[in-house]
């Protein structure tokens, strides 16, 4: 189980006086603590550009993956064959792929990476890794409490490595609790919507919300097994 951290200090503002953009606040600081009691109000860390202070949000709408909804092409089917899928094997690995500062808009920096990782040691940030021949070559990253998985970032080196990741988690998160379950992606993208992400109304988030956290932590994330085995789809 994960080590649930000392309580944060700061108290954060309703998430209905967010900006246009989905901005809450800005300040407080990274420690486990107030990253996860954020999580459960619906709000996330980002740092704020130019500036590089602690941002937080919680943009309206939300986009969500919902499990039965994730939609695999034709294409991704059939590289998904091609690669293997591990667990919390090469976190540090995929967190530095997802904050390669030669990536357009990167706002992974040195104390988000710091924040996460010791996240991860405490159990709730958690990578899910493709590989292909031995070589790490995409995965994505993010936090799990109950029925959420926050996805933070992905990255790929090789053609569709990212979006298997993304077919091995929802395959990983499918189980007998998978309809109770959301992959919180923060924004719907064009991208993202072709594997499925919709987006819900703010305050339709933060009513599900409570709901969604008391679900069962997935057995995905127990450190029972490394590999992620995905059924053929129909």
């Amino acid at each position: 189980m994960p080590i649930e951290p000392p309580s944060t200090p700061w108290q954060f503002p309703p998430v209905d006086i967010a900006d246009r953009h989905g901005l809450v606040a800005i300040g407080a600081d990274s420690e486990p603590g107030t990253i996860l009691a954020a999580y459960r109000l619906g709000i996330f860390p980002m740092p704020v550009e130019p500036e590089g202070q602690l941002g937080w949000w919680s943009p309206d709408p939300r986009g969500v993956l919902r499990l039965a909804d994730f939609h695999i092409s034709r294409s991704l089917q059939r590289s998904i064959g091609k690669f293997e899928f591990r667990v919390d094997t090469a976190f540090d690995d995929v967190v530095a792929g997802c904050a390669d500062p030669g990536r357009p808009h990167g706002w992974i920096d040195q104390r988000i990476r710091a924040a996460y990782r010791e996240l991860h040691d405490m159990g709730w940030a958690h990578s899910v890794e493709t590989w292909l021949d031995g070589e790490l070559v995409g995965g994505l990253y993010g936090l799990a409490i109950g029925g959420l998985f926050a996805a933070e970032s992905k990255f790929r080196y090789v053609t569709d490595a990212s979006k298997a990741a993304v077919a091995a988690l929802v395959a990983g998160l499918s189980d007998e609790h998978a309809r109770d379950r959301i992959i919180d992606v923060q924004w719907r993208t064009d991208h993202l919507a072709t594997l499925g992400v919709s987006e819900i109304a703010r305050i339709d988030y933060i009513r599900q919300l409570p709901s969604v956290l008391d679900v069962a932590p997935s057995a995905l994330f127990s450190g029972e097994s490394s590999t992620i085995p995905i059924p053929p789809r129909a």
